[in-house]
């Protein structure tokens, strides 16, 4: 999201193809001097298109709609979309990332009598990916599909290559997120803002969505507000004694800046030789640069998926594909 705003949308809009609104939408701003000169007055970590698009949107902008409405809004703006955009934030909070999630949280504490696992996510928006025991799965192999648990909903698929570890997560004893501005499951203005931030014509994910929010109401996830960077050791702090702490996070990181970054990996780095927990990432190749593997060559779009520090796999933005790389095992 930092660098050049043309540059920045135009790797939008490959990253939106299925999105055919926003792929417009995206490759419309990088080639329009006026409204790229309209986003540079805003601060650089706003200027996203996921977070611009969103607020438009929310400021009456129809999705499916033309670029030219857009525009017109942006140009046009008596302030209403400019402040949307300064108080809210991109907190998409996709759930079908658990496809690819779960196999690393179930190679780090498996399903055992006794067993329990306490999860941890950083920037967890709602909380919603806290609940991957509450989930079905189905991973669907070159030669082979499988799904865990029957009957369960939403199901969230992915097609795996490569030898995924097999196996079931320990049940989930606790769970708690952090993050600069946790959204309440039980407010309707939240999670109209979250439908906000799915992208026009993928209605299965706005479903999923909506399934995922019913699931979190139920029972709503303990979040805490503040820096992850400053929180999340003392966190840790609160985790039932003797039970194994898995810290995780997807798409999050990138919105640090650069030194930041730097900070939380190396954070999570003493805290995992420490033995305070376990840490799971799965970030941009560009964001956490020191978990991409030397000799694997990460496709556009796809973010590595690493654990306790180690390269295991390359997976698809919201989680609809899985590479588990072989020397990962």
């Amino acid at each position: 999201m930092f660098g050049n705003t043309a540059t920045v949308y135009r790797d939008f809009a490959r990253e939106a193809d299925g999105s055919p609104c926003f792929s417009e939408w995206a490759n419309g701003v990088a080639e329009d001097p006026e409204v790229l000169a309209w986003l540079q007055s805003l601060p650089e970590r706003k200027r996203q298109a996921n977070l611009v698009f969103a607020a438009a949107r929310w400021q009456g902008v129809p999705a499916p709609g033309p670029y030219a409405g857009l525009r017109e809004a942006l140009l046009g703006d008596d302030g209403a979309i400019r402040a949307t955009i300064l108080e809210r934030s991109t907190q998409t909070n996709e759930v079908g990332r658990l496809a690819t999630l779960y196999p690393a949280f179930a190679s780090l504490v498996h399903d055992k009598a006794g067993n329990s696992v306490a999860l941890v996510e950083a920037g967890a928006s709602a909380g919603l990916c806290l609940y991957p025991d509450r989930y079905a799965y189905r991973w669907s192999f070159p030669d082979r599909s499988l799904v865990a648990p029957e009957r369960r909903r939403p199901l969230l698929g992915c097609r795996v290559t490569g030898e995924m570890p097999s196996g079931l997560m320990a049940p989930v004893s606790w769970r708690a997120g952090i993050d600069l501005n946790p959204l309440d499951v039980t407010v309707v203005d939240d999670m109209r803002w979250l439908e906000t931030l799915v992208w026009p014509e993928q209605d299965e994910r706005l479903e999923r969505l909506r399934s995922a929010v019913e699931i979190a109401r139920r029972d709503p996830p303990y979040l805490v507000r503040g820096d992850l960077l400053e929180r999340l050791p003392a966190l840790l702090d609160q985790a039932p004694p003797d039970t194994p702490v898995i810290v995780f996070h997807s798409a999050v990181i990138a919105y640090l800046e650069p030194a930041d970054r730097e900070r939380f990996a190396a954070m999570m780095a003493e805290l995992v030789a420490a033995g305070r927990c376990h840490w799971v990432s799965n970030e941009s190749p560009r964001v956490l640069p020191q978990l991409v593997p030397a000799d694997v060559e990460v496709p556009f779009g796809r973010f590595v998926l690493a654990v306790d520090g180690r390269p295991v796999a390359l997976t698809h933005g919201h989680g609809a594909e899985l590479d588990w790389l072989s020397a990962a095992g």
